[in-house]
């Protein structure tokens, strides 16, 4: 799959490639693993003077030789004798930046953490002693979020506060999902639309794989992601074990609770049986996989709220595959996906309501958008977008068939809300799939 979006991003990093060439610039970039990190970060440097380098986890000397044999390779610059330590390419590095402004990626830099935790206050103490001098254009790039969070934004950490800017990678946009289904597939539907958006959010290796297998319409998608050859039946497992370590099972049971439907503390907790608020504060903060959700308008304290998985590909895989492993050890591969297919029009009708707050969200000028229901749970608005600078607010209801659409009793449930927003000129819509 050709590259696509990532304008604004780009700016940035050639921003920072250009001030770099006066004075040394530190970028720290994040994003979760196969997001589309090291594609933007090559992309940024083409044509231009830079050394990748991807961190494994391996002895600390062989790291630090083959880190100067890609210095040689990709810069064409020989050193003095052979390095014993990572500190000792990295401040090589920087002195040679001082005559030739070069821009250095280091990619999975999180790992250094088990190849020498050592390393960090050693990249300090040669950033601190020479960045004034040299001309060098450091990005470290990680993809376990909390531990990147923690290297440079933890006070106690040696590298704490030494980047000068910080990008997060988001998924691509609604626009651009689009834009890269017409191009394999002209003809698309709106329900192909909401199944790649469904299965990937957005996750640039995951349209990737399907694109790239020719998978352009719903129902090849679904047989994609559940076949014997498939990715992404490991994906969830492979992604997240490393990130919650050894209480990675308990973290596991509270994301499958959620994305069956069970988004309460309460009704998590009895099941599991055992308080689970700290699971949830850690899967909200730490690592940014669950955000609480509370009725628009609701006081921040509130305890009317649901919890959700941020991450679309993690909520399909929570629903759908990491409760039937058994299915996929025998092989019934068909039976996995007639399960999926029997659920799929009410579970796409969920992630439905999602894709219009992320479309609204992208190109609207809305200061706040989310939903609305009352403690009963009997009250709902399924989609409430509130625009602060021009005074306006959209009200929508959203269902995947448009005749079950019904105007006047979304006028009805949002009359509740009208002391809200006193002053607003209000929006009514009915979105449906035809919406797209």
């Amino acid at each position: 799959m050709k590259f696509y979006d990532r304008k604004e991003e780009l700016e940035l990093l050639k921003s920072s490639q250009l001030q770099s060439r006066k004075t040394s610039c530190f970028t720290l970039m994040v994003g979760r693993r196969r997001i589309g990190k090291t594609s933007l970060l090559l992309e940024s440097v083409k044509g231009r003077k830079s050394l990748y380098f991807f961190v494994t986890r391996q002895s600390e000397a062989l790291l630090a030789y083959s880190f100067q044999q890609e210095a040689t390779k990709q810069l064409g610059v020989n050193f003095m004798g052979t390095a014993s330590s990572f500190a000792e390419v990295f401040e090589m590095l920087m002195k040679y930046s001082e005559q030739v402004p070069f821009t250095l990626i280091i990619d999975e830099f999180q790992e250094l953490n088990n190849v020498n935790p050592a390393i960090f206050g050693d990249i300090r103490n040669i950033w601190d002693k020479n960045k004034d001098k040299s001309r060098i254009n450091l990005i470290a790039c990680g993809s376990i979020y909390s531990m990147m969070i923690r290297i440079f934004e933890g006070r106690q950490e040696p590298l704490f506060a030494r980047q000068t800017s910080k990008l997060v990678l988001n998924p691509f946009s609604v626009a651009t999902l689009k834009e890269i289904l017409g191009d394999y597939n002209r003809k698309y539907t709106s329900e192909d639309l909401l199944c790649l958006y469904l299965l990937t959010g957005g996750v640039a290796k995951y349209v990737s794989v399907l694109m790239d297998s020719a998978a352009v319409t719903w129902r090849k998608m679904l047989r994609r992601v559940i076949s014997p050859d498939s990715p992404f039946l490991t994906e969830g497992r492979d992604i997240l074990v490393s990130e919650f370590g050894k209480d990675y099972g308990i973290y596991f049971s509270v994301l499958q609770l959620i994305a069956s439907g069970k988004n309460t503390q309460p009704e998590i907790d009895s099941i599991i049986g055992k308080n689970t608020g700290a699971y949830l504060y850690n899967l909200e903060n730490e690592y940014m996989l669950v955000r609480r959700v509370r009725p628009i308008f609701a006081k921040p304290g509130s305890r009317n709220s649901r919890w959700s998985i941020s991450d679309n590909f993690l909520r399909f895989w929570f629903r759908y595959v990491y409760p039937n492993q058994l299915l996929i050890e025998q092989g019934r591969f068909d039976l996995l996906r007639e399960i999926v297919e029997k659920d799929y029009e009410q579970y796409s009708g969920r992630v439905l309501e999602m894709y219009f707050r992320d479309k609204i969200a992208q190109q609207e000028r809305m200061t706040n958008i989310g939903a609305f229901w009352d403690r009963k749970g009997v009250n709902e608005i399924d989609l409430v977008a509130i625009s602060d600078l021009d005074k306006k607010a959209v009200i929508a209801e959203v269902k995947r068939n448009p005749r079950k659409l019904n105007g006047e009793t979304l006028m009805s449930k949002s009359e509740v809300l009208k002391p809200n927003l006193d002053g607003y000129e209000i929006e009514y819509r009915l979105l449906s799939m035809e919406d797209m």
